[in-house]
């Protein structure tokens, strides 16, 4: 094996980890951004979740007041 060819061996063992390098940055710049995203989206959900949870605690609140309103009417005597 003549000295060239271990030379030229080495420039395409270091072009092939330049280029393994680079396809790990966008792997793990393009996973970074992902889960960016889908913190957002849970957080946004979070949100949405908080204002349902209001929505019924108010809800169950207007019921038992109306059953009570009920029961009152219906222990009345006529």
């Amino acid at each position: 094996m003549s000295q060239m060819d271990i030379d030229q061996r080495l420039e395409k063992l270091t072009e092939r980890h330049e280029a393994l390098s680079q396809s790990v940055e966008l792997l793990v710049h393009t996973q970074r951004e992902a889960f960016a995203r889908l913190d957002a989206g849970f957080e946004k959900n979070q949100v949405l979740l908080a204002h349902v949870i209001e929505s019924i605690d108010s809800l169950a609140r207007i019921a038992h007041a109306h059953e009570q309103r009920i029961t009152g009417l219906e222990d009345r005597p006529h």
